[in-house]
């Protein structure tokens, strides 16, 4: 009896350290029912199964996953991102849309147009900025754009449809022109326009009106509508062509037909 007793202390002991779970042939018929139910679904599933990670935001374009790696910059304009793809976008110029009319002879420009609250597309060198409007947010653009450029460049699009309609270089310096307005040309070209590119946006020659002295000049891309637009026009590019070149007088910017209209309306 007392070997008997001390074999079931040891038994004893050993199921308290070790901790397992007892026999179910020890328990009645219902705990043992309890055991299996903690072994199958849905208890068994894994932490994983249990606590479901949050759904993508990649989950409502179909499952795609980025194939390639895109950059974003901020700009000057709040309203305005440069987005990066990592491959050349314009091989010569620079092309803007103001709106999605112009964006039907690229179809990633109207690829762009058709996210909800994209305002303006821009192309440059190797960026394309795209502007948009005050309701809405990054947080949700960005994935859109993100997936609208992985598109365009996995489907193997020509960035236009008409290889004519891409943009002329407005600063290339023609036989007929005088010797001020290639001097200006050339300031644009060389000092003038790097600089606003890096800030997500060109600026164009629209024309230099000898009487006056006053060069038209285009804002772009983020440079178009950003608040610091008109210091950059007056003080910077301004100063740099009245001191390079004393024929010219001031500097005015040029919209166009939609920019006034829009402009007009802000201004009531």
């Amino acid at each position: 009896m007392a070997m008997a007793r001390r074999r079931v202390l040891a038994l004893a002991s050993q199921l308290l350290h070790r901790r397992r779970l007892p026999d179910p042939r020890f328990l009645s018929s219902a705990a043992a029912g309890a055991l299996d139910r903690l072994g199958s679904p849905p208890f068994a599933r894994s932490a994983a199964s249990r606590n479901p990670a949050p759904p993508s935001p990649w989950d409502r374009f179909g499952g795609q996953k980025r194939t390639m790696f895109i950059q974003t910059q901020s700009t000057p304009n709040p309203q305005s991102l440069m987005f990066h793809p990592g491959k050349p976008v314009m091989e010569v110029g620079s092309s803007d849309f103001p709106n999605a009319r112009t964006a039907m002879t690229s179809p990633l420009a109207k690829a762009l147009f058709a996210i909800e609250g994209v305002t303006r597309v821009f192309f440059g060198s190797d960026f394309v900025t795209v502007t948009k409007s005050d309701e809405t947010s990054w947080d949700y653009l960005k994935p859109e754009v993100f997936a609208a450029i992985m598109d365009f460049y996995s489907s193997g699009q020509p960035l236009f449809l008409d290889a004519n309609t891409a943009a002329a270089k407005d600063t290339a310096i023609h036989e007929d022109d005088s010797e001020i307005v290639a001097m200006i040309k050339e300031l644009l070209e060389t000092r003038i326009r790097p600089a606003v590119q890096d800030d997500g946006g060109d600026i164009e020659y629209r024309g230099f009106d000898p009487e006056t002295g006053i060069v038209k000049l285009q804002m772009q891309g983020a440079c178009s509508g950003c608040p610091s637009s008109a210091v950059t026009l007056k003080s910077g590019i301004e100063n740099m062509l009245m001191h390079y070149v004393p024929e010219v007088k001031g500097v005015e910017q040029e919209f166009d037909g939609d920019e006034e209209a829009e402009l007009a309306t802000q201004t009531e």
